[in-house]
């Protein structure tokens, strides 16, 4: 089952600034380093300023570097960069060796724009925050052609044999001397990749090539990657991308079997402790100081929910998993996947578990942090419950994936005796804090 459907009408409609001469493909000299509306240059035209030399490294590995290690990593990759990377007629150029060029500034949620021109048998490709790559290289290759070169560039060639997003969808390439235009959106782990205006990877997970069990970054660098033979690059432009629109382009439109559980409006549907919360502005909104349990007439068994959630600062809530209706969610449910600020113990001063984090099966399995958006902002999550399993994808990053029938240690002792249920209602679990919940939707699987 694909939970990201075919979304790019809708990047079409965002990003209307790119529906001009040359953003699908050729770009006129007259435009030439000129960044369109809402986009800025990452490469100024003229030198090498903002950039650095990296080589295929974990950007966890620098990026958590003190400033002044940094910069001492920084100055001496300086002398490689200037030996094989140059400024020659309004392009940048690489000689097809040395270090990658690697910006200084570091990225997150990120649209990129890049035209490339290359050269017989060159392999090159683009990091995204740090990590390989979607790839750019000589689609007539025959001897590279048992490894995928014959399928054209533009896909994400280091992720896993098989994995979505590995191959690319159509062969787009365009003969050498002529300039090719790279478009990649990045959301989190997902990415979108058109190649001189054909879609080559739609939505797929860039899978972390340094820990293939971990996340990529949050945030890293954009790199620059060439070897084998002579590359040009000119029109390098980015535009970050705020929280809603993430959150929209994840989205997209609910795909066929998902339905709506809350109208909005009211809390027809609903039943348990209703008066803990009021519906304000199309969200479910928890009153402050009031506790308690609010969840669906309907009971589901295996199913994915798909839901926004705002935090105030220290924010605590959580999502009951099948819920038998009544108890603490934390025990008698499945789970309670925690809904918690991600800066909760700067907040509040209370340490906590990491079994209590954000989109941890609380108390018995712990989420990975650092993906959540700033406290009073949207973020989007969706929840797939399979068996025993429960998998969080958090604003585009899994986070957990877990089997709640393999745990054997719990925190502070508990049982969890609810983990084993194989059915029971969703709801929302309140501990005093206006947590807001909208957009929730749900598709069973059984």
């Amino acid at each position: 089952m694909k939970l990201y459907p075919e979304i790019l009408t809708l990047f079409f409609a965002i990003s209307l600034s790119l529906i001009s001469a040359g953003q699908t493909g050729e770009v006129s000299a007259s435009l030439s380093n000129t960044p369109p509306p809402g986009f800025a240059a990452l490469w100024n035209g003229r030198d090498l300023t903002g950039w650095w030399g990296a080589d295929t490294e974990d950007p966890r590995g620098y990026t958590g570097l003190p400033a002044v290690e940094f910069q001492t990593k920084r100055d001496a990759s300086l002398t490689d960069i200037r030996k094989h990377w140059l400024v020659r007629d309004g392009e940048l150029v690489n000689d097809g060796k040395g270090l990658f060029l690697t910006t200084e500034q570091y990225f997150g949620d990120f649209e990129l724009l890049v035209d490339y021109k290359t050269v017989p048998l060159a392999d090159s490709g683009i990091y995204l925050r740090g990590c390989p790559q979607v790839q750019i290289w000589d689609s007539t290759d025959k001897k590279k052609f048992a490894i995928g070169a014959d399928k054209g560039s533009g896909g994400l060639w280091n992720n896993s044999p098989g994995a979505p997003g590995k191959d690319p969808l159509v062969k787009a390439d365009k003969p050498f001397a002529q300039w090719n235009r790279l478009r990649i959106v990045m959301v989190g782990s997902r990415v979108w990749v058109w190649l001189n205006g054909q879609p080559t990877v739609d939505g797929s997970v860039l899978e972390n090539y340094f820990d293939r069990k971990l996340p990529v970054p949050s945030r890293g660098p954009i790199q620059l990657q060439t070897h084998g033979g002579e590359i040009s690059w000119r029109n390098v432009f980015i535009r970050e991308i705020g929280g809603d629109e993430a959150n929209r382009l994840l989205r997209g439109t609910d795909p066929e079997g998902f339905s709506s559980i809350f109208n909005g409006r009211d809390l027809t549907g609903w039943t348990g402790q209703l008066d803990c919360v009021n519906v304000t502005g199309s969200a479910i909104v928890w009153q402050p100081g009031k506790g308690g349990v609010i969840h669906t007439q309907k009971e589901y068994a295996d199913f994915v929910v798909r839901l926004e959630f705002k935090l105030p600062p220290g924010g605590n809530n959580g999502l009951a998993i099948r819920y038998p209706g009544s108890g603490n969610p934390a025990n008698e449910a499945m789970c309670e996947c925690q809904v918690l600020d991600d800066h909760y113990e700067q907040a509040t001063g209370s340490k906590i578990d990491p079994r209590q984090a954000h989109g941890s099966a609380y108390g018995m399995v712990a989420a990975l942090r650092g993906y959540q958006r700033p406290a009073g902002e949207w973020n989007y999550q969706e929840v797939a419950v399979s068996g025993s399993t429960i998998k969080v994808e958090l604003n585009g990053t899994r986070i957990l994936d877990a089997d709640l029938s393999q745990v054997t240690e719990f925190m502070e002792g508990y049982g969890h005796p609810g983990r084993n249920r194989k059915s029971g209602y969703f709801g929302f679990a309140g501990h005093n804090d206006p947590v807001a919940f909208r957009n929730i939707s749900i598709k069973p699987l059984d």
